[in-house]
This record gives structure tokens, sequence and C-alpha cells, in this order.
């Protein structure tokens, strides 16, 4: 079986502690999150707990957008956060989903991984692309956001 795992890293000019509610939460996610305007008109859905483990959104959008369900597994603030990133369509697959948080002078150093496996139609969909090129510059362009929305908080009004 074909694994994969994308992973990005960025400096943030902010503390992990004003960095992780924004990833902790599923609300914070529509600040940061690079697939917030695939689809105006997704319809999203939270349950359970607001953040941490046990914190889960489910979405249900267009074509592009698709939809799945995410769910917080582990939250050990600020250094690390892992979510069961599950998608429903157009391809099922669970792609378990990790942000690790690490202090650096002037900031912090968050990388984003997200793991999976391609089988049934996504092997397929898997011999013309490549998930890192596919996934990559998502989330180049969310950890970009997730920094603007971090330094906002930090210096903020």
């Amino acid at each position: 079986m074909a694994t994969y795992e994308v992973t990005r890293s960025a400096f943030i000019p902010a503390p992990a502690e004003a960095i992780f509610p924004l990833i902790n939460s599923f609300h914070e996610w529509t600040k940061w999150s690079p697939w917030e305007t695939v689809d105006p008109t997704m319809e999203r859905h939270y349950s359970g707990n607001d953040a941490g483990v046990g914190a889960k959104y489910t979405w249900s959008g267009n074509r592009k957008a698709g939809s799945g369900n995410m769910e917080i597994v582990e939250s050990s603030a600020p250094s690390v956060l892992r979510v069961r990133l599950e998608f429903t369509k157009p391809f099922k697959a669970v792609n378990p989903t990790s942000f690790t948080l690490t202090p650096t002078s002037g900031g912090t150093t968050v990388k984003w991984t997200m793991t999976g496996e391609n089988k049934g139609l996504a092997k397929v969909f898997a011999l013309f692309m490549n998930m890192d090129k596919l996934v990559g510059g998502d989330f180049e362009k969310g950890l970009k956001q997730l920094s603007a929305a971090a330094t906002a908080k930090t210096t903020g009004p």
C-alpha cells in the first residue's frame, strides 16, 4: 500500500500560547484554514467539546470542498495537537494530521503534517497526482494565514 506524508513548517512571530488556541478549536479555523473560502456556501457543524480532545467538526461543500469530519484526538497545550481527519467525498480516506509548535527565538515554529494511504480510487488518482504538490500549497497558505491571525491576536487593538 502506498503511504504518503505532507509536511510544511513556518516561523510565526508569536508565542505558542497565542497560536495554540487558533488550532485547538475548530471554531477558530475559519480565521486561517486555507479551505474556508473554497465554497462560500459550505455547511459546517460543530459538536463535542468547544476545544481540545473531543472537539468535532463536520463539513459538506461543493465538489472542490468535498465533505468529511475532523476530531481532536490529542491536545497538549501549547505544543502538540493531533486530529483524526476523515474525508467522505470526493474520496473516502482517513488522514491523521498533527501540528507541532516549537518555541524559537522571537516566536514559534509550527509544523503541520498529514499522513495517509492511497487505496481504492485514491490509489488510481495518486498515479497522476502527487499529494505533496496537491496539498502542500494549501498548508503553506494556511500557515501564512495562521501567522496573520496569531500576530493580530498578540498585537491587537
